[in-house]
């Protein structure tokens, strides 16, 4: 159980590190591309910053998921977790915590899914803050 934390601890570390970069560039290409020198959005493009942020934090959560199913891959036996993308499915399911229970973990790992479940919580947090940050700039800035 103890090294189970350990390595779920890890890859919170690894996510928030890839959400940490990938939101960062995302913000600083939006200032770059989109807001003038007054602070304010250009009247061009605000809908593009918007579907461009959407899709940006999508694809991140996407890649943190595979990393979770990278590591359930590795450690859950095959007979859990028969494919690559019945982990990809399961880290999907489990990092949104949408939770169907379709597939569950035997006792020895449950740990990590619930781990997962509390960094997707976070994750998913952290994108809906920075989407309302968005959305917001952009309604500012409105002629």
């Amino acid at each position: 159980m103890l090294n189970l934390s350990f390595i779920g601890a890890g890859l919170v570390a690894i996510t928030v590190v890839i959400h940490a970069l990938g939101t960062t560039i995302l913000v600083r290409y939006l200032a770059d591309r989109f807001i003038g020198a007054d602070g304010n959005w250009g009247s061009r493009g605000r809908h593009l910053a918007l579907i461009l942020a959407a899709v940006v934090l999508v694809f991140l959560h996407t890649v943190e998921i595979m990393v979770w199913a990278g590591v359930y891959q590795a450690l859950v036996p095959a007979s859990e977790l028969a494919s690559f993308e019945t982990a990809v499915y399961f880290s999907f399911v489990t990092f949104t915590t949408l939770g169907y229970g379709d597939i569950t973990l035997s006792e020895g790992y449950r740990l990590l899914s619930g781990i997962q479940a509390l960094n997707g919580i976070l994750l998913v947090g952290w994108s809906t803050a920075l989407m309302f940050a968005v959305v917001q700039k952009t309604w500012q800035s409105q002629d």
